[in-house]
Formats: C-alpha cells, sequence, structure tokens
C-alpha cells in the first residue's frame, strides 16, 4: 500500500516531521493565513485534546523545549489562532506531565455551549451508547463528553447489560443496566428515551451467533426509532472480521490485503452481514442516516471487554514478573515478523462522532486504523520494557504455543498479584482473553487501507507504540493491573 493511503498528505517536510510529536491541529475558526492550507485538508483536521496537568519541572527539559520548537512552528504554519496558544500550557498542547503520551483528538472544536458556571444551557445531541462498558463505548462516553466535542454538547446514554462499573462513574453518562437480548426489557427501558439523536452500537455477543447478534440489534432499533422523532443517524461497528471470516469458521475464504471498504462479502456466514443487512433497511424505510465502521485489532482501556488484546498481554506480563519468567512470545513465527495495523480505541469514537455529524461521511463504510504499522517484535519489546521483563520473544523452531494454554492455571495466581499489589478485585477470566491473543498471534498481514477516510476528510492518527504504552498506563491508573 503506498504511505499516503496510511498518512496525511503534505507537501511541507517540516510539516511531515512533526508526525513523531504528540502535535495535532484543528478544525477551530482558521484565520485568514491558514484558509487555503485548511480547505485542502478538508473540514476535519485534528486537535489537541485536554490532559492532566504537569510538574512544572518537566517544562524546562530539552524535550519540552523541543516541543515549544514545534509548537513556533506550528505558529507560522497554520497562523496564530488568536487565543488558543496563549491560553493553551504545555501539556495542554502535548499531552500529558511525562511527555509520552501522544493520545490526541482527530475531532476538531464544536461550538461550546457552556455557561460561565460550567452548566450547560441545552443539548444538542443526545448519544445512545449501547455497549458503554466496552473498549470503544467507554471512550465514546468519555470522548462525548468534552464541550468541543462536534455536534455537542452530547446528552449520553449508556446501555450495557453489566451493574454500573466504579470506573465509568467519572464520566457523564446517564447508565442503563439492561440485557438488549431480551425483546422485553429492552422496550422497556430504551423506548422511553425520546430524545436519542444518534445511535452508537458497538455491542455484540462473545459466540458470534448471527441470530442473537441480530436481535440485539433489532431491539434496540425498533426500541427507538419509533418513539425517537429526532433520531438522525445510527453508527455500527463491525470489524477486519468482515474481510477475514469470524474466529469460529474456516479462514481459508479471505481477501488479500490491503482491505477496501468496497471489497465483497465473503461467502461464510457472518453476524456483520445480518447487522447491515438490518441497518440498510431500518435506516432506509424511516429516513435516517448510517455509518458502518470496520477498526482494525482494538488498543484500549475496559476490563469489560471480550477481546481486549492490551488486558490480556499486561495480565501475561504480571504472571510472567510475579514467576519470576521470562516474556515468551507464544506465536508463529510468521506473526512475529510481520506488519500489521491496529486502532486506538479513542480513535475510533472520534472515528464514529465524525461520521455521525459531518455530511461527507453519511451513509459510508469507513475502515479505521492509527495510519501507522507495528510489528509484534517490536511490541513485545515495549511490553516487556513496561513490565521489567527480560525479553525473549519468539523462540526460533518453537511451534506456537497456546497462551490460553499457559494460563489456564493461573487463576490463584492472579488472585495472589491482585491481593499483594491491592488492584481492583478481577477474576482472570473477566480481565484476559487468552483465546483472542492466540488468534491475534497466528494473524498475517492483515493491513486495511485508510484511503477512503482521507478523500471523505477524516485526518485522524495515532502512534501505535504509544496508544499501547498509554492503555497500559490508563489499566495501572485505575489499579486493574500492577
Amino acid at each position: 500500500m503506498e504511505n499516503s493511503d496510511r498518512i496525511k498528505n503534505s507537501s511541507d517536510s517540516k510539516l511531515d516531521s512533526m508526525d513523531s510529536h504528540p502535535t495535532k491541529y484543528s478544525k477551530s475558526k482558521p484565520s485568514s493565513a491558514i484558509n487555503a492550507h485548511a480547505s485542502n485538508l478538508g473540514d476535519w483536521c485534528i486537535h489537541p485534546q485536554r490532559s492532566p496537568s504537569v510538574n512544572n519541572s518537566v517544562k524546562g527539559s530539552p524535550k519540552t523545549k523541543n516541543l515549544l520548537n514545534d509548537m513556533t512552528l506550528a505558529k507560522s504554519r497554520y497562523g496564530d489562532q488568536k487565543g488558543f496558544w496563549e491560553s493553551s500550557s504545555v501539556e495542554d498542547i502535548f499531552m500529558n506531565g511525562d511527555l509520552k503520551d501522544e493520545r490526541r483528538r482527530s475531532i476538531g472544536c464544536g461550538q461550546k455551549k457552556i455557561q460561565e458556571n460550567g452548566v450547560v444551557q441545552s443539548y444538542k445531541s443526545v448519544a445512545l451508547i449501547v455497549g458503554v462498558t466496552g473498549i470503544v463505548g467507554s471512550s465514546l462516553a468519555e470522548t462525548l463528553q468534552y464541550p468541543d466535542t462536534p455536534g455537542g454538547p452530547w446528552k449520553v446514554y449508556g446501555v450495557a447489560r453489566r451493574p454500573h462499573p466504579t470506573w465509568l462513574a467519572k464520566t457523564h453518562v446517564e447508565y442503563i443496566q439492561c440485557d438488549v437480548s431480551n425483546t422485553e426489557e429492552t422496550k422497556s427501558k430504551i423506548s422511553p428515551l425520546t430524545d436519542i439523536t444518534h445511535i452508537f452500537y458497538v455491542s455484540w455477543v462473545g459466540n458470534e451467533d448471527c441470530s442473537m447478534n441480530a436481535v440485539m440489534f433489532q431491539n434496540i432499533l425498533s426500541s427507538v426509532i419509533p418513539n425517537a422523532r429526532n433520531l438522525q443517524h445510527i453508527c455500527l461497528q463491525t470489524g477486519t472480521k468482515h474481510y477475514i471470516g469470524l474466529f469460529e469458521t474456516d479462514t481459508s475464504d479471505t481477501h488479500d490485503s490491503p482491505y477496501t471498504e468496497d471489497l465483497p462479502r465473503l461467502k461464510q456466514p457472518n453476524f456483520y452481514h445480518n447487522l447491515e443487512d438490518i441497518l440498510y433497511e431500518e435506516t432506509g424505510k424511516n429516513g435516517l442516516t448510517w455509518s458502518v465502521h470496520r477498526p482494525a485489532l482494538i488498543f484500549g482501556f475496559s476490563p469489560c471487554s471480550l477481546m481486549n488484546i492490551v488486558s490480556t498481554l499486561s495480565v501475561y506480563a504480571a504472571i510472567c514478573k510475579h514467576e519470576n519468567k521470562p516474556l515468551v512470545y507464544p506465536g508463529t513465527k510468521a506473526s512475529w515478523h510481520c506488519f500489521v495495523d491496529s486502532a486506538d480505541a479513542e480513535l475510533v469514537a472520534e472515528h464514529q462522532i465524525w461520521a455521525a455529524v459531518d455530511p461527507k461521511a453519511k451513509n459510508q463504510v469507513f475502515n479505521c486504523t492509527n495510519g501507522d504499522l507495528f510489528k509484534w517484535k517490536h511490541i513485545w519489546k515495549v511490553l516487556a520494557d513496561q513490565f521489567g521483563l527480560e525479553m525473549v520473544g519468539y523462540i526460533e523452531g518453537n511451534e506456537q504455543v497456546s497462551m490460553a494454554e499457559l494460563m489456564k492455571d493461573k487463576d490463584s495466581v492472579w488472585d495472589e498479584i491482585v491481593k499483594t499489589n491491592g488492584l481492583m478485585p478481577t477474576k482472570l477470566k473477566d480481565i484476559a482473553s487468552f483465546w483472542f491473543a492466540d488468534i491475534a498471534f497466528q494473524c498475517e498481514n492483515v493491513l486495511s487501507s485508510m484511503h477512503k477516510n482521507r478523500v471523505h476528510g477524516f485526518f485522524g492518527f495515532r502512534n501505535t507504540t504509544t496508544s499501547f504504552i498509554s492503555c497500559i498506563h490508563k489499566m495501572r491508573a485505575y489499579k486493574f493491573i500492577p
């Protein structure tokens, strides 16, 4: 794939060099000096994320001074953006206090309808997030609460089968515990939400059952569409399995990468097809717009996700550390050396919000990746460093060892780690999906094109290594891993 398919085009080499730093630019009103360039990039450029404050002692470091130089370059290239640079501290522009977190928001500034006392005057949009405790669902809940999120201010309903988790309490979500596979329960709890304007459907059942996943999605739409008169758009998240097939099926019938959104459906059964068919039918007969999102392997934070690769690898590393064992890669040689892409959960959330509110993204299918590539052998070194482990990696001549098999008797070990480190009480089966790691470590050259996104105006990206580290740090901050 051409590099231009994966990164934001720019004719300025100095600007391109800034991709290695945690800078992004915004959909703020451009000054006269940048109107031409802004029109070339499209409406959806990039904006720095709000971040925690930093220790003042780091502000004079050489790294910080380099970042300040980048600020000067950005100002000269994009104009002064009156009031923005002056009111933004180094940490606001260049992420968190240790200056290592490059996670950045890609969805620009929206109008701030906040009173001086911080109380929302009125909500412009109302979101229903189905699967709010999952990796992307929790990122959506967090991102939608920002006052400058496009389409906002947003009121947010969050639906999940589990009781309201404590780690989700800080987000401004009206939480609804509901088993959406139960038609009557869904109708009784979701139908009264008559003010919904946008649905973000990021839920599925783990056995990938076509009929049950279809029932869940249909239950939500049947409960919302007849009652929410201001409903405008439905975002449906599926994934790369559209191109390679489900885990439980024969994967010999797959498409060649890089995957583009116009590739035909595989012949094998896939609940993604059922969900898409329901989406097209319901939006077509009710005059609604839609978008389908196919993220790559997702890096994100959630202790409630069925497929959380970062959580799984972190738990594996923590157990290796506890037992004084080296960090061995239990995958295949081919997967150790091949290129793969991923999608930061926060980026996926921004991607869906963009599609929900930008007219150029309506009624389209989009891939979603960070825009760069990685190899497991590089991420493995990062994982070892994060846990202070000796990295062995792939052992030449070894066939793939099942991580699920290696970890099957480690429940008591994890219980001891939780107790010793004062972690949030979790069970090994809930916080790690070793079966999923086994599948990920068999996949080769799973790569999706982002070209269509660029054509339609989405230029969001992430540094995959930084995304991986950031997820580990967040899990530690919430006391889920040592």
